[in-house]
C-alpha cells in the first residue's frame, strides 16, 4: 500500500453505443484527454461511470480497459463497492490483479447495515487485498454515514487510507483533519464547495464535475493550494456557478445531473453517448440551457463551442 493519490482525481464517465454496449474508442480517448488536461489521478467505474448499471463481468472489461490504456501514467482508484461483502472483493481483487493503485468503495447501501457490520465489511475487504482503500462516504446514497471519529478508529486499525466526503460540508474536511491528520488522504467529494474544501486543507477533489470540466478543476486547484490565493479563486469560481446551480437540482431532480454530464462531453467533442436506462437524454429547451450556461463561461472552457445554437 502507498499514500492515495492526492490532487484533482475526476471520477470518469462511461461512453456508451446506442444500443448501450461499452464504447470502449471513445473512453479511452475521452479519459486521455481528461489526463492531459491535468487530472492527477483518476476513479473509473463508479457512481459517475454507471457501474450501477454494469453487470459484474461488464465492470470488470470495462475497468481493466481503462486500468491498461492509463499504464500508471496517473493512479486509478476503480469504484468497487457492492452491497454484498463478497461481490466488493471480487470486483477489488480483480482491480489489483489489473494494476489499480487502489479502490474507491461505496458503504453498503440500500439495507442500511448497522455500523458493525459496516466496519466488518472493510474488515474482510482489507484482508483480500494489499492496495489502499478509499472509503467513499454517501450519505444521500447509502443513507447513513461513518463520523469523523467512527473513520478515526478505521484509519488506526488500517482499513482505509483514504476517503471521499461526499456530504459537500467543507467542516467535513476540518474534522477528518483534525482527527486523522496525514494518516488519511481526505478527498472533497462533491461538486458545489471544493473551494472551501481545498482551503480546509483537502488533499484533492474527487468527484463528477472533474470529469467533465477537467482543467477547469487542475485550474482552481492550483490557484487554492499553490496560489493559496482566495480572491482569485472566489472569482475564478465565479464563472461557474449558474451551471452548478442548473444541475445540481436535488429538489426537483430534473433533468439529472449525469444526462447534463453527458451532454457537456458531446459539447466538447466526444461521442458519449447517453446514460444508461432508465435515463436517457435533455429535452431540447435543457440542451439549450446548457448551451446558453456554457457560453457564458467563456474562456474558462476553451475549445466548448461544438453544441452552441
Amino acid at each position: 500500500m502507498g499514500t492515495v493519490g492526492k490532487g484533482v482525481m475526476p471520477a470518469v464517465m462511461t461512453m456508451w453505443n446506442a444500443d448501450e454496449s461499452y464504447n470502449e474508442k471513445e473512453t479511452l480517448r475521452y479519459v486521455q484527454w481528461v489526463l492531459d488536461k491535468g487530472a492527477h489521478s483518476i476513479s473509473c467505474v463508479g457512481s459517475t461511470g454507471d457501474n450501477i448499471s454494469m453487470s459484474t463481468k461488464e465492470q470488470k472489461y470495462i475497468m481493466e480497459s481503462i486500468i491498461k490504456s492509463v499504464d500508471h501514467k496517473v493512479p486509478v482508484y476503480p469504484g468497487t463497492g457492492r452491497y454484498s461483502t463478497a461481490q466488493t472483493i471480487e470486483l477489488s481483487q480483480y482491480a489489483q490483479k489489473c494494476g489499480a493503485e487502489g479502490v474507491l468503495v461505496i458503504m453498503p447501501y440500500y439495507l442500511q447495515p448497522h455500523k458493525r457490520a459496516v466496519v466488518n465489511h472493510f474488515r474482510k475487504l482489507r484482508e483480500a487485498i494489499d492496495i489502499d482503500i478509499i472509503l467513499y462516504n454517501n450519505p444521500r446514497f447509502c443513507g447513513y454515514e461513518m463520523t469523523p471519529v467512527e473513520i478515526k478508529a478505521m484509519v488506526d486499525e488500517g482499513l482505509i487510507n483514504g476517503i471521499k466526503a461526499a456530504h459537500g460540508d467543507a467542516n467535513r474536511i476540518h474534522e477528518l483533519k483534525y482527527h486523522c491528520g496525514d494518516k488519511l488522504t481526505v478527498m472533497y467529494g462533491h461538486d458545489y464547495a471544493p473551494m472551501e474544501g481545498f482551503f480546509a486543507k483537502a488533499d484533492g477533489w474527487l468527484s463528477g464535475m472533474p470529469a467533465i470540466f477537467p482543467k477547469f478543476a487542475r485550474t482552481l486547484f492550483d490557484i487554492c493550494t499553490i496560489e493559496k490565493d482566495i480572491d482569485k479563486a472566489n472569482e475564478y469560481w465565479t464563472r461557474i456557478q449558474p451551471f452548478v446551480d442548473y444541475f445540481i437540482t436535488y429538489n426537483t431532480n430534473d433533468p439529472h445531473w449525469h444526462e447534463v454530464f453527458k451532454y457537456v462531453l458531446k459539447c466538447q467533442g466526444f461521442d458519449a453517448g447517453l446514460p444508461r436506462m432508465p435515463l436517457g437524454d435533455l429535452l431540447p429547451e435543457e440542451k439549450k440551457k446548457v448551451d446558453a450556461l456554457l457560453a457564458d463561461m467563456g474562456d474558462i472552457l476553451q475549445g466548448v463551442r461544438h453544441c452552441f445554437h
